[in-house]
């Protein structure tokens, strides 16, 4: 069974991104499907054809297929604020879509969730999400537009993330995003999910400008960033096997928990019954002078823990005794302790180097679904302010998985020209899909190299910052 919520947000005002750069209209309109004649050309580096506007410059486009169109001195330039997209979000197990407005305006977000499907499997099942994804795609997309009471007509672009995630549950979003771009001659962005988390924060906080450093955790990442400008990225350290969101899921369905909720908020609120220092749980990595995270030890750490106190997964916790409860309870406290010690001690020194190489930082951002959880937030606080920056952290409905912070990221790209042109109204049933489910947003820090798990074997695609930085130094030449 899929849950559908339907949530209006309150209009969030998009203040200044550009301190000194006045948010007025410099051009009629960036309606772009009407006044542009996109050609599709296949290979890579060709150049597109002129543009019948003279407000866009013919320029080269990624390899990877994204075509580039850019305003002239569209640094210098003033943006319209009449923008309008669509976003859609489907890497993982929620279905999500939200229209925003280029002034940061949240016209509709709308998200199904697939908490029935995470509590039968205990975890994510990518063949079953897939087709709990195309039950509900259209309908999520529709509800959003309706909400947001707008039609296709009234949309410049569709943003959808492409990766990184689960091939399966991607091909859904990517699907619907080209199938309503091919229908209404719309742009079309292809987003990054972890820079997504990233960027949503300057949807709501006035003052962050980059650059500054990130830290995204969530069930299947653990990344710290430093965000240098939009789209160039240095990654500072990564976890080397599971993420801490992962973590957190297990050790709730190992404990009973209610899967419904998904593991972090369930072990969070039965933490706070239990005795954080009960058991010595051994922190990850703890001599490792870098900024990888490790969590496998630490869920094994868990099991054992576990297994010792004889408690039984199958009876969940509504049913413990009162002493199988408090068991439970100080297993939940201990982990969640060591696991954000976890991350503060890396966070110190991935500051320190963040600072090292842009000295000009001035806040932190930490976003990701697990950085919903207070106690996270709290401590993470301290390490931030005590190297006098600030912490920024998204709301909680905008840390979790959503559409909203796909169609904010795709407006910032498409400002600067980074999209494609709008698909065929139809495609063969064997369309190819550009999908990365193994993407790098950043390049390795040198000093964070992991020998544990390099990038150079690791991943498949060429991460977002090289790509970018490729076209810059073609556009150059």
């Amino acid at each position: 069974m899929v849950r559908l919520f339907l949530t209006l947000s309150p209009a969030i005002p998009r203040f200044n991104l550009y301190p000194g750069i006045s948010i007025l209209a410099t051009y009629p309109s960036l309606r772009l499907q009407k006044h542009l004649k996109f050609k599709t050309k296949t290979p890579a580096f060709s150049l597109i054809s002129p543009s019948s506007s003279p407000n866009f410059q013919r320029t080269r486009f990624y390899s990877t297929g994204t075509r580039i169109y850019s305003l002239p001195n569209s640094e210098n330039s003033n943006f319209d604020d009449n923008l309008v997209v669509l976003g859609i979000e489907t890497s993982c197990d929620d279905t999500a879509a939200a229209v925003v407005r280029g002034t940061g305006e949240i016209l509709s977000q709308v998200i199904s969730s697939q908490a029935e499907l995470l509590a039968q499997y205990g975890g994510v099942a990518p063949k079953q999400a897939e087709e709990a994804h195309s039950r509900v795609i259209d309908k999520v997309v529709q509800d959003a537009l309706d909400r947001a009471s707008l039609t296709e007509k009234d949309l410049s672009a569709v943003a959808v993330t492409i990766g990184p995630g689960l091939s399966l549950c991607l091909r859904v979003g990517v699907r619907k995003a080209r199938s309503v771009a091919g229908n209404f001659s719309l742009p079309i962005v292809g987003v990054h999910h972890m820079e997504a988390h990233a960027l949503v924060a300057r949807l709501v906080e006035q003052e962050l400008s980059f650059p500054f450093m990130a830290l995204l955790i969530s069930g299947g990442h653990n990344l710290l960033v430093l965000a240098h400008k939009l789209g160039q990225y240095t990654q500072l350290g990564t976890t080397v096997d599971d993420a801490i969101g992962e973590a957190f899921d297990k050790t709730a369905k190992w404990l009973g928990l209610d899967m419904r909720r998904s593991g972090g908020p369930a072990v969070e609120e039965l933490a706070l019954e239990g005795d954080a220092k009960s058991v010595k749980f051994n922190v990850p990595m703890k001599y490792h002078k870098d900024c990888n995270f490790s969590y496998a030890g630490l869920k094994t750490q868990v099991r054992l823990a576990i297994e010792t106190k004889e408690i039984d997964a199958k009876c969940p916790v509504s049913s413990a005794t009162n002493e199988d409860r408090r068991n439970r309870a100080d297993i939940a406290a201990s982990f969640q302790r060591v696991a954000v010690l976890h991350l503060e001690e890396k966070c110190e020194r991935a500051i320190d180097w963040a600072l090292e190489l842009e000295p000009s930082i001035k806040h932190m951002v930490v976003s990701g679904g697990v950085a919903s959880n207070k106690y996270v937030r709290l401590r993470l606080n301290n390490i931030v302010e005590n190297k006098n920056l600030k912490l920024v952290c998204p709301p909680p409905s905008l840390c979790t998985d959503n559409g909203v912070m796909v169609a904010w990221t795709g407006l910032e790209h498409f400002r600067v020209g980074r999209y494609d042109p709008p698909p065929p109204a139809t495609e063969p049933d064997d369309f190819v899909y550009d999908l990365r489910p193994r993407w790098p947003l950043g390049e390795e820090y040198a000093k964070g190299r992991s020998k544990a798990r390099s990038m150079r074997t690791a991943r498949i695609h060429p991460s977002l910052t090289s790509i970018i930085r490729a076209d810059s130094l073609q556009q150059q030449t």
